[in-house]
């Protein structure tokens, strides 16, 4: 993936079935020397004030969107960093990792193959990374 000049790899751990049919995965983003921080994918003028799951959750169920089911009018998507940021005031210098958590929409999901599947979230989530850059 690209973010301004920059080339990183964005990468997902091996999809597993949770409980009540909520899919779950670990993605991440890194350069060779590993696991990248938000702050590296901000914008050029300094991170956002808010921080960055407050960004990355709406980009991710936009970019996923009719794929996530709705339940109660709520998307059944759940993120959280792996690793909390050592200083809470800055968030942004946490590690691009994060826990992710989802329910499909059932007729959707079915006529994806698993592979289909893991593919269109990490694009997804490669989208909403690439986003975080543009203020």
């Amino acid at each position: 993936m690209r973010v301004g000049d920059r080339r990183y790899l964005a990468g997902m751990g091996h999809p597993s079935d949770g409980p009540d049919g909520w899919w779950l995965t670990i993605l991440w983003v890194a350069d060779p020397d590993g696991v990248i921080a938000f702050r590296d994918v901000a914008p050029d003028s300094g991170p956002p004030a808010d921080p960055p799951l407050a960004r990355l959750g709406p980009a991710v169920a936009g970019a996923l969107s009719g794929l996530i089911l709705e339940d109660a009018g709520r998307l059944q998507l759940r993120l959280g960093m792996v690793e909390p940021p050592q200083d809470p005031d800055r968030p942004w210098r946490a590690p691009l990792a994060i826990r992710a958590a989802f329910r499909f929409e059932p007729a959707r999901a079915a006529t994806m193959h698993p592979n289909e599947l893991a593919d269109t979230v990490l694009a997804g989530f490669r989208r909403a990374v690439e986003g975080l850059h543009r203020p």
